[in-house]
């Protein structure tokens, strides 16, 4: 931490009573004194802890010394090892030689982590408990009362004195609290509770402090069977009213306690019956002593007051207070510093927690972890509470807490050290979130053909994202996101890892509440084992990392896909994605590749918009894997933006696009018929589709106008030959009745962009209403069709000739339906007059001539016996020279 705690050991008078925690005088020899400490904590909830190398045993040997705590709670000595007994009433001889007695007041401080503060103290201290010496004082019985817990804290602070490097994890640096021991007897006033310095003090001593159990003790007798958490209680909410009261008084109760100079009563028995003041029973005082220990211990270790390696210790101690059966347990715990693989063999535990006894059931809680962690870098604690180590359902917390002692596992089927050591590091998050691991079971995945797989289960909207890194020497390299395809679902998630090269990879999942947006947290880690070379797959990026629809697509209005997480394969160069939708959607597509071009990836798409489907055909021009990215929103708001409904990976394996051959640039998003042409009043199209092939060079279009809408077509080519007539020529329009029929005869091969535009009144103008794509491969040339004016009426159909450029001296048949024409007429060299037949087509056959370059077709109609002719349609006639 930025701060450390340093006692300081100062002589005073015997008869000095007042002091800043308790006054006490202890043999301290320097031969027997051990101290050590670890770090013991979760990366989402971890704190600096110390530890008791007795726990969980009921007896502690000193010098050939035994001492045994008896059930009262007391400790006795025992006889020694030579079998000869001692009255330990008397000072033994070692004793009259050795020095007099030290009386120490103890004081906190907070100090900056100075080396030569440091090593200065560390003599002061040295010189100061070199000597062995015993306590024989009633006076120390009058301070017996105060919290033995804290007497330990200020012990257990001589620690921090140690130079940085020394006091590092390793396997020779066991977690044990401060234990000093005298090879000499204690003697004490009888009455006294009978303790050595490391013990906690407990205030009833009908309760023992660890009282040692057998399995049968844990799971037989008085407990019956086990239970889980969910059984207790639904939710914390109905602790509100206790966590309020507790939070709230331990505050007052910190500030006033820890402030007075002299303390004349238990700490944590003032703390403990007052923060359990109003508690109905058992579970609610357990309850109130967590909130404080979560809320207020970390505050004290701020204040310079307490270090955190008491949880366990206080908890205990609380709890006996509250007359609630608690124990302390030692063992192994997947904190800080772990990693995956990490093998705890032949290694002393470092952490410890606590088990208690409600309604005759065991559970199990660790408020260390509870109350916050550890910064490793900044040296400091970071307070974050973690509400689920509040009696932890025992299939939960074996994931990270391995007793020493398997009964406290708590499970019918306690399992073994080295199925521990290989199971998936889990965090809180991922219970909290309720996340269940399908696949592996084991931290421990090695690939097949270069892939490997991580699978879960979820009942509650959930967003994962996750990261790699290979391990190279001492710092990890971080791997790119395109190494793993992460596909969430409704009620599943998988990702599929693809190391981009053989080694060792960490691999972080992380995930959060599908409700929200906020921050992922770490959920669960692995490890990836790639021993084999595997020709690299060049992935693209995916920024939104999930491949396939989003979670959160049914939410959007996106029902299912045509297409899944998987890579959809393309021999042809060609893909089609069609989302099927619960309400009208506006849709937009980005395509990336590692060789396209943004520019040319725009004409690689064309959207089709309709009312219940989204349609996306994509064209690839290059080998390899693409990404496309689909983004929604509400058709009928524009004003809401898009949104992330799904990422699909396209893997081209051949048919590659010809850049020349992809699709028209500027094409709308909205191609095909679709939700505008459907509120048009346009309906029954012959092409349903966005794209339309042919390979006769021409085709027809049909649909119902339904409004009878003035339509108009624009053709669209982006590079075509010189034909000597507009592109426009070689789209015609026939009305018969409300059916619309658009002919194209085209006068290339190619792609080509047919827009289709409507007026619904004679003041607007003409507005797209889609875009069609025509893609020809036919090698035939079609001419033009004829020029048509306005009194080209709906419902007139040209029937003969269709081509509009016509042959010299040569006769050609027309047949035309002029619907309320009197009179229809083609003029060229001469004026001919068309018959009309039964089945009103006016017909006749014309002589084309050869001074003539044009002949108009012309009618006449309407009432009052008008002979005005008005000209409807006109043919070019070519030149002897440019005869086709």
């Amino acid at each position: 931490m930025g701060n450390v705690l340093h006692m300081r050991s100062v002589e005073v008078p015997f008869q000095k009573r007042s002091l800043n925690l308790r006054s006490v005088h202890c043999p301290l020899p320097t031969n027997n004194y051990q101290q050590h400490y670890c770090y013991n904590s979760n990366n989402s909830n971890n704190t600096k802890v110390t530890e008791e190398e007795s726990y969980p045993q009921a007896t502690q040997k000193a010098s050939g010394q035994e001492v045994k705590t008896g059930e009262s709670g007391e400790k006795k000595a025992s006889k020694p090892q030579d079998g000869h007994s001692k009255d330990t009433s008397k000072t033994t001889s070692d004793d009259k030689k050795g020095p007099s007695v030290v009386q120490q007041e103890w004081k906190l401080e907070v100090l900056s982590l100075n080396n030569s503060n440091i090593m200065k103290s560390h003599k002061t201290v040295a010189s100061t408990v070199a000597t062995k010496t015993t306590v024989a004082t009633v006076a120390g019985a009058a301070q017996s009362k105060t919290s033995s817990v804290f007497q330990k804290w200020a012990a257990m602070e001589l620690e921090v004195q140690r130079p940085m490097t020394k006091r590092q994890l390793s396997d020779e640096c066991a977690a044990y609290s401060l234990r000093v021991v005298k090879k000499s007897t204690v003697r004490r006033e009888e009455g006294d509770i009978q303790r050595d310095v490391e013990g906690p003090a407990p205030v009833k001593p009908k309760l023992q402090p660890r009282p040692r159990e057998s399995s049968s003790t844990v799971k037989s007798g008085s407990v019956s069977k086990k239970k889980l958490k969910k059984e207790l209680f639904a939710t914390t909410e109905v602790f509100s009213s206790v966590d309020n009261h507790a939070i709230n008084t331990g505050k007052l109760l910190s500030q006033k306690i820890f402030s007075v100079p002299t303390i004349t009563q238990t700490i944590s028995q003032t703390i403990t019956q007052t923060i359990t003041e109003g508690a109905q029973n058992e579970l609610e005082k357990l309850r109130a002593i967590w909130i404080w220990l979560c809320h207020n211990i970390e505050r004290v270790i701020e204040t310079g007051r307490g270090v955190c390696c008491g949880y366990s210790s206080v908890c205990m101690q609380m709890c006996q207070e509250a007359g609630i059966e608690c124990q302390e347990v030692s063992g192994h715990g997947k904190g800080i510093g772990y990693r995956q693989g990490q093998s705890y063999q032949n290694t002393k535990s470092l952490h410890m927690w606590n088990a208690v006894k409600l309604g005759g059931h065991w559970y199990l809680l660790d408020a260390c972890w509870g109350a916050g962690r550890v910064d490793m870098d900044n040296k400091a604690f970071i307070k974050r509470y973690d509400d689920f180590y509040f009696l932890t359902d025992p299939e939960d917390f074996i994931n990270s807490h391995c007793p020493d002692e398997k009964e406290w596992q708590l499970l019918d089927d306690p399992i073994p050290l080295e199925e521990f050591e290989k199971r998936v590091l889990k965090t809180s998050e991922f219970y909290r979130l309720g996340l269940t691991l399908l696949h592996p079971k084991h931290f421990l995945l090695v690939t097949e053909n270069g892939e490997a797989s991580v699978s879960m289960k979820f009942t509650k909207p959930v967003d994962f994202t996750y990261q790699i890194s290979q391990r190279s020497g001492c710092e990890p390299k971080a791997v790119n996101s395109s190494s793993g395809l992460l596909t969430v679902t409704r009620e599943s998630m998988r990702l599929r890892l693809l190391p981009p090269t053989g080694g060792t990879y960490d691999v972080m999942i992380f995930a959060r509440s599908g409700n929200n947006s906020g921050t992922f947290s770490w959920v669960c880690s692995l490890l990836v084992e790639c021993p084999e070379q595997e020709p690299t797959k060049e992935l693209p990026e995916n920024p939104f990392l999930s491949w396939g629809l989003q979670r959160s697509a049914e939410s959007l209005g996106v029902k299912k896909c045509s297409n899944g997480a998987e890579a959809a394969v393309s021999e042809t160069g060609s893909f089609e994605l069609v989302l099927h939708t619960s309400r009208p959607l506006m849709m937009l597509c980005e395509l990336t590749q590692k060789d396209l071009d943004p520019s040319i990836a725009k004409r690689c798409l064309a959207t089709q918009i309709q009312s219940d489907r989204l349609t996306c055909n994509v064209l690839c021009p290059y080998l390899g894997y693409y990404r496309l990215s689909v983004f929604v929103r509400n058709y009928e708001r524009p004003q809401d933006g898009f949104q992330n409904g799904g990422n699909f990976l396209l893997h081209c394996t051949g048919g590659a696009i010809n850049l020349n051959e992809l699709f028209p640039p500027a094409l709308s998003t909205a191609c095909g018929p679709g939700i505008r042409t459907q509120d048009a009043g346009l309906s029954k199209f012959s092409h349903t589709g966005a794209l339309v092939s042919t390979q006769q060079g021409k085709c027809n279009i049909t649909f119902q106008n339904q409004q009878d809408l003035e339509l108009h077509a624009v053709l669209f080519k982006e590079q075509c030959k010189r034909l000597g007539h507009p592109l426009c020529r070689h789209v015609f329009f026939t009305y018969n009745s409300s059916k619309v029929t658009i002919s194209v005869a085209l006068p290339e091969a190619g792609v080509y962009k047919l827009g289709l535009y409507a007026k619904t009144s004679t003041d607007q103008d003409f507005s797209l209403l889609c875009d069609f794509v025509l893609c020809n491969s036919s090698g035939s040339s079609w001419p033009p069709f004829p020029c048509t004016y306005t009194a080209w009426q709906r419902g007139s159909v040209l029937f003969e000739p269709r081509g509009g450029l016509l042959e010299p001296l040569s006769w050609v048949l027309f047949r035309v339906r002029v619907p309320g024409a009197q009179r229809v007429s083609v003029v060229g060299e001469q004026l001919m007059e068309l018959q009309l037949s039964k089945s009103r087509v006016w017909e006749g056959e014309v002589f084309t001539g050869a001074s003539m370059s044009q002949l108009k077709l012309a009618a006449s109609g309407g009432g009052g016996g008008s002979t005005d002719m008005t000209i409807i349609m006109s043919f070019d006639v070519l030149s002897q020279q440019n005869e086709m």
